[in-house]
Parts: C-alpha cells; structure tokens; sequence
C-alpha cells in the first residue's frame, strides 16, 4: 500500500492512498466467498459459482466495493493512524478509482483533532465568592430538625391559626360546582397561604363536625375560568390539630444528635454548613478557571468533537431521567419539542465543554504532563473502594488510557487554578431612573 498524498485544509485531512493487488486481492476474495452463497447462474448449483464465471457476467470489478470494505480497517490504520494523523468522527471514502492494471485508488476524508494555541491559562483572576454560614442558616437548620421530630395532637377546640384542618369542602360558582374545587380529607395549615386568600381565615373558629359556606373572590391574575369570580365554598371541617414542636435546648440537642449541648450541635451545623459551602464555592471557582482559560484559547473546533460531546451529555441527561422513572422521549414531549430540539438545546454547552477539553488536552502536551506507575496504582484503588469491588475488576471495565486521561485532566485543571487569582464578585449596579 503507497500513501500517495495528505493534505491538510482547516480540520479536515484528505489522504490519498494506493492499494496494492496482493491486498485488494485478499479483500475482494473474502467478498466472493461470503456473498457466493447467495448467487444462483445458470449450471451452478446455489453458492457454487466460480469467481471468475460471477466476474465476466457481473464485470470484472463486482467485488471490488465489498472487498474494500473488508480490508478498510487495515488501511485506515496504514493511511490515517500511522501517518499521525490524528482523526476523529467517522472517515468518508470521497473517491474511488481502478486502473486499467487493477491497481485501487481511494481517497479518504477524516476530520482531524484541530490545531490549539493557547492564550494565557495561568495567573487568570477569576471570581470567587467568600463562604459564610449566617446565623439565619443554622437556625433554619435547627427548625427543620425540630419539625422532622414533632408530633401531631388532635384537639377539641375551635381552629386557630397554626392548628392544620382536616376539611371536607367543594366549591360553587351561581350553585354549579365548579372543576377543581372539590376536595376530601384535606390537611390545611391554617396561616400557609396554600389556598386562595381569605379562605383559611374563614375556617378559623370552626370546630371538628361543623360545616359552613365560605364567600370567596378569586384574584384577578387567577386562570381565566375563575379570575375574579365570586363563588361560595361549602366547608366541613373533619379534625383539628395542632403540631408540638419541641423547644430547641439541651435535652432537644440530645434527642436529635451524638451532642450534649444546643450549642454544640449549632457548632457542628455550621462547620458542616461552612464545609459544604466551601466545597461548593471551590467546584464553581475551578470551573470558572477553565472556562476563562479556554475563552484565550484560539481554535476553530471540528463538529465531530461537538457531536461527541453532546452525545455524552445526552447519555447522562437521559440517565438521571430514568433515575426520576422518566425516558427522554416523554421528558422532550413534556417541554414542547422532541429529541432534535433537545439536542440543539445542549449544543451551546457541548460546544463550551468541547473547547474546555481541547485546552486541557493542549495544556497537558505544553506542560508534559504524565502519569506515573505509583499514581495509576492508586486511582485503580481509590476506584475499587468507591464502588466496592476488586482492583482487578474494575481494570477490566476501565481501560488504563482512561484512567491515564482523567489523571492527566485534573493535574491540568490544577496547574490553572493553582495560579489563578481569587477576586470578590463584582458588586451589581443599582439602575437608577432619570
């Protein structure tokens, strides 16, 4: 085989490559034999015809095309890998020719990894929130622990605001129930706003058994049916109770944690608060340190890469679906549209995301960066105690470059966010009329 020429144009490479006899020959053989048992001629029993006999009825080239195909990947490996070309996305067979002597000339376009300069990626100011845990944070924290232990007590007493109704009640526009205005056994926290306004103050007062009509005007921005409607609810109220939340001190420290202490466990709140903010603001602080530092990479970059990303994206999105017991179909018919439109949704992020990784990849090379033996062993080991299996298991399920490839990733990542310059938000401007 005779790599006759490669040209580069932008991120597509066109090789043109000479396929010798002996090759071609082996290639158009195994053609005839599978697809002989197929072919019926006249004096031949089915799947018996002789090549040559197939050949001078069909044309001497019958075979030529299925015959490229089965020694395509040795001559994509030949034409592309081993010339360095570094191609992504699927190659396109543009040309095809055959001598008057045999001899096979094809031409292969392939898109091809782009060129990547890199602007500045260290010493990059890059903004970052401060982390704080206010006192309103803990408390709120406290309020939630304390309503997941309180207990519910039915009593015999009118409504008050706080107490929660159960309440039977259906609703009447000129006498004529009205759709959605019905309910049974419903659970009203007296005070929440839940329902329209002015209804839950009316059942104030009531009483376990006792029934009343409640004048109601629904609000002008209300949907259209009922906006700014009068209409009358008849209600029944079924029980009345109240919710004892327990005072938050000691014996409530105790109760809901390892601590002693109310202000011991209001410690542990905010150090786990102020961890987990922290962690959170870092996560978007390195995040934002790559997408500076490849907004300063020039790249033109090729839609094979695009289109690989945003079938990764597609693939976890369409996954955390079916964690919720939804497919991607019903979730894009949900939304209005369908898959096409969901696709091009998540281009502008693919597009962002694909930029990312050609500036990590081009920061890898710049910095060499490599992966030693020692730190290979112990992402395999850190991976086998995440999900609980044999190191040499998961070897077998993830291949070596992969794990090589996050390693890389992340020393690269680091040396950007190592350098970079933490800096307050910018304050936003009040806008002011004239």
């Amino acid at each position: 085989m005779n790599v006759k020429n490669v040209e580069r144009n932008g991120n597509q490479t066109t090789i043109v490559v000479e396929i010798d006899k002996d090759l071609m020959e082996s290639g158009v053989n195994k053609a005839y034999l599978k697809a002989r048992k197929n072919i019926v001629l006249p004096g031949f029993r089915k799947g018996k015809a002789p090549r040559k006999m197939i050949e001078t009825m069909y044309g001497p080239h019958v075979f030529y095309e299925d015959g490229l195909e089965e020694i395509f990947p040795q001559v994509y490996q030949e034409a592309v890998l081993d010339q360095g070309v570094k191609a992504i996305g699927r190659p396109s067979l543009t040309d095809m020719q055959i001598s008057d002597n045999h001899i096979m000339t094809i031409t292969i376009t392939t898109e091809v990894y782009p060129e990547v300069t890199l602007g500045q990626y260290k010493g990059l100011e890059v903004e970052k929130e401060e982390v704080s845990v206010s006192d309103a944070q803990v408390q709120a924290e406290l309020d939630r622990m304390a309503q997941n232990v309180a207990s519910t007590e039915t009593v015999e007493r009118p409504a008050e605001m706080g107490d929660t109704a159960n309440i039977d009640f259906e609703g009447f526009d000129n006498g004529v129930p009205f759709n959605g205005g019905k309910g049974e056994g419903h659970d009203l926290k007296l005070g929440s706003g839940s329902f329209v306004p002015g209804f839950e103050e009316q059942i104030v007062g009531m009483s376990a058994g006792e029934e009343k009509d409640i004048d109601i005007t629904f609000p002008e921005d209300y949907h259209a049916d009922l906006a700014g409607k009068s209409v009358v609810f008849h209600v029944k109220v079924n029980k009345v109770s109240v919710t004892n939340v327990p005072a938050q001190d000691d014996e409530f420290a105790k109760d809901v944690s390892e601590f002693e202490t109310l202000e011991e466990l209001k410690k542990d709140i905010r150090e786990k608060a102020q961890a987990e903010a922290e962690k959170r603001v870092q996560s978007a602080f390195e995040q934002a340190c790559v997408e500076k530092a490849a907004e300063n990479t020039t790249v033109d970059i090729p839609n094979a890469l695009v289109e690989n990303e945003l079938d990764s994206q597609m693939e976890r999105f369409a996954y955390q679906l079916q964690m919720s017991g939804m497919s991607m179909d019903s979730y894009a018919k949900m939304m209005g549209g369908d898959l096409n439109s969901m696709r091009s949704a998540f281009r502008p992020s693919a597009e962002k995301q694909a930029k990312a990784s050609v500036t990590l990849e081009k920061i890898m090379e710049v910095e060499g960066i490599d992966v030693s033996e020692e730190e290979l062993a112990a992402e395999y080991e850190s991976l086998a105690k995440q999900y609980e299996m044999e190191v040499e298991k998961i070897k077998s399920m993830v291949p070596e470059d992969e794990i090589k490839g996050s390693i890389k990733s992340r020393k690269a990542v680091k040396i950007i966010v190592d350098s970079a310059v933490a800096v307050a938000p910018k304050k936003e401007e009040a806008s002011s009329e004239e």
